[in-house]
């Protein structure tokens, strides 16, 4: 038997966890009565003849993997999950075993997974009007077809996840990796695609401002997909580390802010030509602000600085995965006439004049050498050491962490 760590919900385990949570973070993971246990893997089996099994080289932590495990995700979400799951969904691998009807892949090859499971991977007969033009990350059928509900591997009980030793995976959502395209940087395909995904279809234009709030590894593949794509804009990014300043400079940020409470927004402002104005009490108003803010933390406050941040007639992209929340101001939405996108996962982009799925053009840029995000990659932990790994995730700044994986 091989190890997986999986998240399972029950509601005792969920009211210890939620509760013990506050008094101590690690109860959410360090304990027997946690939603998170780590366990023996059963046999995977193929659901049919058009499946692979892939053997796990790193699954990585995301920091929605994180949100899970700390039992911050909307209720919202939970109608497409099915219990107990694997956790992971950032994959790399090399493949175990192939169906019968797989013809382009071979055991023994080095892949990279997309984890959505949209209408092929659940054998849906008449896909859905998302899926037929190639926004799989759009499906509407994620709770339904031939496998249990589940956004993505990692969050599906038929599919193992990449926090674990193999996993199982449709043939539509296996890429291959080449040469060129090392093992690390192939477990960072998948946030890298996420970064992708939401400047490809958000493209800042040339001269533009961006504003880029964020220095976890979203945010910098925010930068770096910009630059790997060409497009010459000015780029600030808002931070909280040293450790993301460097990394934001390395990828071709143009201007660092830190966010220090009594300084950020006047540098802030400073940095994109815009005036602080103060209003009778709250927060400082800005005038003028950034072409296109990608908003990659998630929280209240990120949220707040994307709305107030963002200039005239500009566009706020929500990528982190911002959930329920109070307190915050749309008054600048209407004010200012803000364009507001969410953007989730990957997909299929138009791309150099052809419709081209995400995945394959994050491996061909790092292919190419325009890109290389192995450094991002910090910290390597087997899957015993399981609470070492979300220790460590959780205290970046202790740690001096970008991005976790296990090596199971």
């Amino acid at each position: 038997m091989v190890k997986e760590l999986q998240f399972d919900y029950k509601l005792p385990r969920y009211v210890f966890s939620k509760l013990a949570g506050k008094l101590m973070p690690s109860f959410y993971w360090n304990s027997k009565s946690s939603c998170v246990q780590l366990g023996d893997q059963s046999e995977l089996v193929l659901p049919n003849e058009n499946w692979v099994k892939v053997k796990v080289k790193y699954g990585g932590i995301c920091g929605s993997d994180l949100n899970l495990i700390s039992l911050n995700d909307s209720p919202a979400i939970s109608p497409y999950a099915s219990f107990p799951f694997t956790i992971g969904h950032e994959i790399v691998g090399e493949i175990n075993e192939v169906g019968s009807t797989v013809s382009q892949l071979n055991i023994g090859e080095r892949v990279a997974i997309d984890p959505i499971l949209s209408c092929e991977p659940r054998g849906i007969e008449h896909p859905c009007s998302a899926c037929r033009h190639g926004n799989f990350s759009l499906c509407v059928y994620k709770a339904e077809g031939e496998i249990s509900p589940g956004l993505l591997i990692g969050s599906c009980r038929d599919t193992g996840g990449g926090w674990s030793s193999y996993m199982v995976a449709h043939k539509s959502q296996v890429f291959k990796l080449p040469q060129e395209v090392g093992d690390l940087n192939g477990a960072m395909i998948e946030p890298f695609s996420c970064a992708l995904h939401s400047v490809l279809q958000n493209p800042p234009s040339k001269n533009d401002t961006v504003l880029v709030i964020g220095g976890g590894v979203i945010g910098i593949s925010i930068i770096a997909a910009i630059r790997s794509l060409d497009i010459d804009c000015k780029i600030i990014a808002l931070v909280k580390h040293e450790l993301q300043a460097e990394f934001a400079s390395h990828y071709g940020a143009d201007d660092i802010i830190f966010l220090r409470k009594s300084t950020y927004t006047n540098e802030l402002a400073k940095s994109l030509d815009g005036k602080v104005l103060k209003p009778l009490y709250g927060t400082e108003v800005i005038q003028g602000g950034a072409d296109v803010v990608f908003e990659c933390v998630g929280k209240k406050q990120s949220v707040n600085d994307g709305l107030r941040f963002a200039k005239s007639g500009g566009k706020v992209v929500l990528v982190g995965l911002a959930g329920v929340m109070d307190g915050i101001d749309w008054t600048m939405v209407w004010l200012n006439e803000l364009d507001i996108k969410g953007s989730f996962a990957y997909s299929t982009e138009d791309y150099q004049g052809k419709r081209v799925r995400t995945f394959e053009i994050a491996i061909e840029l790092m292919r190419l050498g325009k890109v290389d995000l192995s450094p991002l990659i910090t910290h390597q932990f087997s899957l015993e050491d399981y609470k070492n790994a979300l220790y460590t995730a959780t205290n970046k700044n202790n740690s001096a962490a970008m991005k976790v994986v296990f090596e199971p």
